[in-house]
């Protein structure tokens, strides 16, 4: 109980401060450019909240596209019961991760263009890699006599994967989502480098003009959005029982 009222309460502080944060952006922004001492006013093109909804949504667009994909994977693999399928995807999901994002990104760009696209494909291929790995391996951990008992009720080989086996591998299958999010969160601030939106626009904007203002205005919401979504999955996560 203590641990789950501690969980839930730094939860709620992120959560807090986040807001905070969006609410009170003028006032913070007065106050880091005294404390930088910045001559200049910053200009405020767009919206923070604006900028921290485009990124919750390139996020959540990118992340459930690789949890649909991943998940399929993971039980196409299961079901064929093939060891070559299984290397073939793990390695499939280790070149997503591999290539830089930055790379994909500009890879990309020639083919999609400009604008959200390249960033949304990078994100995907970043995200597909746990998932698939947790998935498999949540799957691949179910005890033999836990699939035996099911064989033996004359479950079919689907009901015994999608009734019995997934419920089992649910936990290890979150810990993987939870993984590819605060990935995710953390990697779509460089689509601001192709014309996305999101948190990215005051962060690479102060990279280049040389103002630590706006890369923090731009960093904190993306510090405690990944605070948030690793506390909530952490403690939707149900505890995994196998005799």
């Amino acid at each position: 109980m203590a641990k789950y009222i501690k969980t839930w309460g730094l939860t709620l502080i992120y959560g807090l401060s986040l807001v905070w944060w969006l609410a009170d952006t003028s006032r913070i922004k007065a106050q880091l450019v005294e404390w930088f001492g910045i001559g200049s006013p910053l200009i405020e093109r767009t919206p923070l909240s604006t900028l921290v909804w485009q990124h919750i949504t390139l996020v959540s667009i990118a992340t459930l596209a690789a949890i649909l994909v991943g998940i399929g994977l993971g039980l196409a693999v299961r079901l064929s019961r093939s060891e070559e399928l299984e290397s073939l995807v793990i390695r499939f999901g280790a070149l997503g991760e591999t290539i830089p994002s930055a790379a994909v990104i500009a890879l990309s760009v020639p083919l999609l263009g400009y604008g959200n696209e390249p960033i949304l494909l990078a994100l995907f291929l970043y995200a597909i890699l746990p998932i698939v790995r947790n998935t498999l391996s949540g799957l691949n951990s179910v005890a033999p006599d836990i699939t035996e008992a099911a064989k033996g009720m004359g479950f079919t080989e689907i009901q015994q994967v999608f009734k019995v086996e997934f419920p089992l591998a649910f936990p290890t299958l979150i810990a993987g989502i939870r993984t590819a999010l605060v990935i995710n969160i953390s990697a779509a601030t460089l689509g601001a480098t192709v014309g996305a939106g999101g948190l990215g626009v005051p962060i690479i904007a102060g990279i280049r003009t040389s103002d630590p203002v706006l890369v923090l205005i731009g960093s904190v919401p993306v510090i405690l959005m990944a605070l948030v979504a690793d506390r909530v999955l952490r403690s939707i996560t149900p505890q995994r029982s196998i005799p």
